[in-house]
């Protein structure tokens, strides 16, 4: 069995689980207790934080450790938003943000405070002048991630802390998914980071609040971990985890070149070997890990399905899944096909070897879909169609693309064709169909049911 999916959670690194083996002996007890065992306890969360805190890049009085990555960012969106409540109430995010970050703005929202949303271009980068522009007056706090958790383009981290410091604004990095490839740079004033991302053990996070930057911890306060997070520290998790950071920082270097060659292989042969595939995010400025893809005529859940029988653990933003029926919200903000959508994550130490193998079994996986759904083989002629109207309604991801492709070839060159959708993917897989195939989007209009898509045949 292949494990290709490190962007949701990384396989214990072994340094991690030599540390955690330990430090279960030696660190159980009450560090905040003057005892011998409690001094060890100390001793040993102490040196985990300073650990962190250098394979981060701040103080080790800036940094604290939380039961979890999205604990530490939304801890981070409230404490700093409360802390500066007098300069506004105005929240500013990409579009392309973790659901953490969405989480915790909406809340804000609800309570009568205000978001503003910053788009991204195809790739799912945020323009570094966009972003700056959405400073306005009021504006509390600034979220960028370092890098996107579902396609790996990097964000301009630096130039937008820039940004943010001219304006007086903090700016908040969601640093989950680059952490275990170096420290973040540029003058950022908040930055939350999770274990599991890195190959530390799950239900440990970290929460950096730079000096000089706001914050009013938000809930009950403790005399633990500066008062911003109540509760016993886990310290053997705590220890674990910031070794293994550390550890997985010093092979980054190495790995990141050899994974980079492995997923510029993967982004190659896939769109070489499966017809109507598009291969999304940004081809140089990424994580070296991370690829994605999404294939046109395919069911994501189904595909998932095909390729975990074949051995290989991959995720998918999709929204042909059963988890949800909604798009992903990353793959709408770049305007990019959403179905059939398949990442790759390498975690260290990936053979070359099962990457070849996947790439073998890609393809007739995807041929297999496709047919199983009815989906116009690539190059094949369309069925006739009597009507220029293509009724998709109560029919989910792919199926309104798939019609579609059927009966394009019947419609007259510059003529249209209407498809009535009420499958919510239809808004993005449409006009993404149409980019693929080279032919043109209309527009969309009310309809009884559902939305009405009309598509222009160009070719």
């Amino acid at each position: 069995m292949s494990y290709f999916d490190a962007a949701s959670a990384a396989p214990l690194h072994p340094v991690a689980r030599e540390a955690l083996l330990a430090s279960l002996d030696e660190g159980w007890a009450d560090p905040a207790r003057p005892y011998r065992e409690g001094r060890r306890a100390r001793l040993l969360l102490d040196a985990a934080r300073e650990a962190a805190a250098e394979a981060v890049g701040c103080r080790p009085d800036e940094l604290v450790f939380t039961p979890s990555g999205t604990q530490a960012v939304h801890s981070a969106i409230s404490g700093t938003l409360a802390a500066r409540r007098r300069v506004g109430r105005r929240l500013v995010h990409s579009a392309v943000e973790h659901s953490a970050v969405l989480h915790a703005a909406a809340v804000h929202e609800a309570a009568g405070g205000s978001v503003s949303e910053v788009g991204v271009d195809r790739t799912g980068r945020v323009d570094a002048a966009d972003f700056a522009a959405a400073l306005a007056s009021g504006t509390a706090l600034a979220a960028l991630q370092s890098a996107n958790h579902e396609v790996g383009t990097e964000q301009p981290v630096a130039e937008a802390a820039d940004a943010c410091r001219a304006a007086d604004v903090p700016l908040l990095v969601d640093a989950a998914q680059s952490l275990a490839w170096g420290p973040v740079g540029g003058a950022w004033s908040l930055l939350a980071g999770s274990a599991h991302k890195w190959g530390g053990p799950p239900g440990v996070g970290l929460l950096v609040v730079r000096k000089g930057t706001r914050f009013a911890p938000q809930g009950p306060l403790d005399e633990r971990e500066s008062g911003r997070v109540p509760g016993f520290e886990n310290i053997p998790a705590v220890v674990a985890a910031a070794a293994s950071l550390r550890a997985v920082q010093a092979e980054a270097a190495a790995e990141a070149v050899r994974l980079r060659g492995l997923v510029d292989r993967i982004r190659t042969r896939v769109a070489e070997s499966v017809p109507d595939t598009e291969v999304v995010g940004d081809p140089v400025n990424r994580l070296p890990h991370l690829v994605t893809f999404s294939c046109l005529y395919v069911d994501g859940e189904t595909l998932l399905h095909e390729l975990d029988r074949a051995g290989f653990s991959v995720s998918s933003g999709s929204s042909c899944t059963s988890g949800t029926l909604t798009p992903s919200h990353v793959l709408r903000a770049m305007g990019v096909l959403s179905e059939g959508n398949v990442r790759v994550s390498l975690p260290a130490g990936t053979a070359e070897a099962d990457v070849d193998r996947f790439l073998e079994v890609l393809p007739e996986a995807v041929r297999s879909v496709r047919e199983k759904l009815g989906a116009p083989a690539a190059g094949s002629a369309p069925s006739p169609a009597a009507e220029r109207v293509v009724d998709a309604l109560g029919k989910r991801c792919p199926v309104p693309v798939i019609e579609l492709a059927k009966v394009i070839g019947d419609v007259p060159v510059g003529a249209t064709l209407t498809v009535l959708a009420d499958d919510e993917a239809a808004r993005l897989d449409i006009p993404a169909w149409c980019g693929m195939r080279g032919q043109e989007y209309v527009g969309e209009r009310a309809a009884e049911r559902g939305a009405a898509y009309v598509v222009r045949r160009l070719v």
